[in-house]
């Protein structure tokens, strides 16, 4: 694990949703971890019902208080935004930052916004040989913004609660990228609702398991303070009716009780895609384990050449070197269901084939 100074090696505006546009619209995604066959036709009900109200500015206080009533926390800490990636650049244009660090291999987009915003940003690189985990003693001690995921995407490591709340301090912003943390059974490790964390700010997306990326959906839990700062700083009535419609649904029990048994399955389907993955062993293939998230991370030789070959048979897999920490070598393989990876397995091993030819 080391800190590096952030520069421009890396494309950090590459998501995997590049992977499937244009051509690429007919190939069998991996690349983008949104969860298959979402959104449910009860949630799409719930939307479309809520288009007769259009004529109307958005008024987001019930799906605010939703919110804050799930995580069992005053709505004062509570801030929705159009999908989490606008929370990161509200925080890095809302607050007065000296020294941003962030945690890498994880989500470019919080590096991007802090850059945009004109800040320098520090890197803690975590590393293969220690299974990408966290260790807080890495973190600057002078740090004032800390960004880290839980579980990370892309590694799918999930950081003990406890290790990640070490990096609290005074006058410090703790910022945890928690897009992926419902599709972890249980929520475990979670520290969205902690309200005894200093600076802590914990950033929630509904847009993965719910299958609302073209939406734009998510929200902040914070302090009243910061959450305020960040409010100002947003445009006049940055979510949409049919998008605060949407959080007010899956808020909801059922709601709640579906996306764990969702949980459940993709672990299920997840234990099924990495037990198939390790037969590739004898051919290089490497998976971060244990993987936690609805999402893997293989190091595999001449990956690029095997994306290729891929995408020739018909599936789309994310690249892993616009992720800083990691190069060509890798890739993030999205979770599903077990006839889906049955499939995949089949095309990877013609794909590892064809470049060894």
């Amino acid at each position: 694990m080391r800190t590096d100074r952030a520069d421009s090696g890396h494309d950090l505006r590459h998501h995997g949703d590049a992977e499937v546009r244009d051509e690429g619209a007919r190939l069998t995604d991996l690349a983008v971890n949104v969860r298959a066959d979402t959104p449910p036709e009860w949630l799409r009900e719930r939307i479309a019902g809520s288009l007769t109200g259009l004529a109307a500015y958005p008024d987001g206080r019930e799906a605010r208080a939703a919110v804050a009533a799930r995580h069992e926390v005053p709505v004062e800490r509570v801030l929705l935004t159009a999908g989490a990636a606008e929370a990161f650049v509200l925080l890095a244009r809302a607050l007065t930052i000296r020294h941003p660090v962030v945690v890498h291999p994880q989500f470019t987009e919080p590096e991007a916004a802090l850059r945009d915003a004109g800040h320098v940003v520090d890197r803690v690189l975590l590393r293969e040989e220690d299974g990408f985990r966290l260790d807080p003693a890495a973190v600057p001690e002078d740090a004032d913004l800390v960004v880290v995921g839980n579980p990370t995407n892309p590694t799918s490591v999930l950081h003990p609660a406890a290790s990640i709340a070490e990096l609290a301090r005074l006058g410090r912003t703790l910022v945890v990228d928690e897009a992926f943390l419902d599709a972890v059974p249980g929520e475990r490790e979670a520290l969205a609702g902690r309200t005894d964390v200093p600076g802590l700010v914990v950033l929630r997306s509904l847009t993965k398991t719910w299958g609302l990326a073209g939406l734009r959906i998510g929200y902040v839990l914070a302090a009243p303070e910061t959450i305020a700062d960040l409010e100002r700083a947003q445009p006049l009535w940055p979510v949409s009716t049919p998008a605060l419609a949407a959080a007010r649904a899956c808020m909801e029990p059922r709601a709640l009780a579906e996306a764990a048994h969702a949980a459940h399955r993709i672990a299920t389907d997840r234990t099924h895609l990495v037990a198939g993955l390790r037969e590739f062993g004898p051919d290089g293939l490497r998976v971060v384990e244990p993987a936690e998230g609805p999402f893997v991370l293989v190091r595999l030789p001449k990956a690029t050449a095997v994306r290729r070959h891929l995408r020739d048979l018909g599936w789309a897999v994310r690249r892993g070197d616009t992720f800083p920490g990691l190069d060509e070598e890798w890739l993030r393989l999205a979770v599903r269901d077990r006839a889906t990876v049955n499939g995949f397995l089949q095309a990877l091993d013609q794909a590892v084939t064809l470049t060894r030819g």
